[in-house]
């Protein structure tokens, strides 16, 4: 249903282009946004084209939507070649064998990724379940009867106003959404959850698990071939922080941050972590050779 004017006329949308200079609307536009009468109808023309909306659509592209996968994915596959290329590289401080490095290897890569999944899985379902019981308290609210649902309105209301509606059209607004769906409702604005997109323990944990695998498996593959203990050290090195740059400039790509930053904080990570696991196994590691 199109939205009314106060005296229940449809209204027309805000960006049109057909409004004449000094309609209430369009001061009320201007107001707000500093933008004169012949930019809005530029603007409005603009926007209504199937080219200035799929411009407007590719601006405003949010990467926040991704954060969980993007969240678990990236700290699974840096966790994974962080962890398994230190326990290497401490072991081959310590021993050159490579039947040595390479069980350190696996045990870490499978230990690590399974430790992964259950932490994720565990968090990300006492998160759900919280969020669940939230919306449940409010679908009790308004079971409660008339008194209870009409100061849960009068709450929706309040948050309106705080957020710069005028009383009038707070109120409107909150019993519009009440009539439509109040659970839905008091749980986006007084809870900021979305019933449709609760949190996924089973998603989360696999894409942890499969993630530092990923990451873990780098520093394997890359010691597997050789026998050398010296080229068996530069390779795993070497692979570590292609790997660490790489994961740095995608999580930054992919989250729409600076690459060269996010990657040399990355980097500088990693090789702290590897330069202090590798100094310990050589302090208290014993080397045949």
């Amino acid at each position: 249903m199109a939205p009314t004017q106060p005296n229940g006329d449809v209204s027309r949308p805000l960006l049109d282009e057909t409004r004449a200079c000094g309609d209430p609307v369009t001061v009320d536009i201007e107001e707000a946004t500093g933008a004169d009468c012949n930019l809005q109808h530029t603007e409005a023309i603009h926007h209504r084209s199937p080219e200035g909306q799929q411009e407007w659509e590719d601006e405003h592209k949010h990467y926040s939507d991704r954060g969980q996968w993007l969240r678990a994915g990236v700290l699974g596959a840096n966790d994974g070649l962080v962890s398994v290329t230190a326990t290497m590289l401490g072991v081959s401080g310590g021993s050159p064998e490579i039947r040595t490095l390479l069980l350190a290897g696996c045990s870490a890569l499978v230990a690590g990724a399974l430790s992964m999944a259950a932490g994720e899985y565990i968090s990300v379902s006492s998160q759900r379940d919280t969020e669940a019981a939230d919306v449940e308290k409010e679908r009790e609210q308004q079971e409660k009867g008339p008194e209870a649902r009409l100061h849960e309105l009068n709450e929706l209301a309040d948050i309106y106003k705080g957020r710069g509606l005028d009383d009038d059209l707070a109120h409107q607004v909150a019993v519009a959404l009440t009539k439509h769906d109040a659970v839905r409702a008091h749980a986006r604005d007084e809870l900021g959850i979305d019933i449709d997109e609760l949190s996924n323990p089973w998603q989360a944990a696999i894409s942890s698990m499969v993630s530092f695998t990923v990451g873990g498996g780098v520093p394997i593959v890359a010691a597997v071939f050789l026998q050398n203990p010296t080229y068996r050290l530069i390779s795993v090195s070497a692979a570590a922080t292609a790997a660490l740059l790489a994961f740095g400039v995608i999580s930054a790509w992919l989250g729409g941050a600076h690459q060269i930053k996010a990657s040399i904080r990355v980097l500088l990570g990693g090789w702290i972590a590897m330069a202090v696991t590798f100094g310990v196994g050589r302090l208290f590691g014993h080397n045949p050779e």
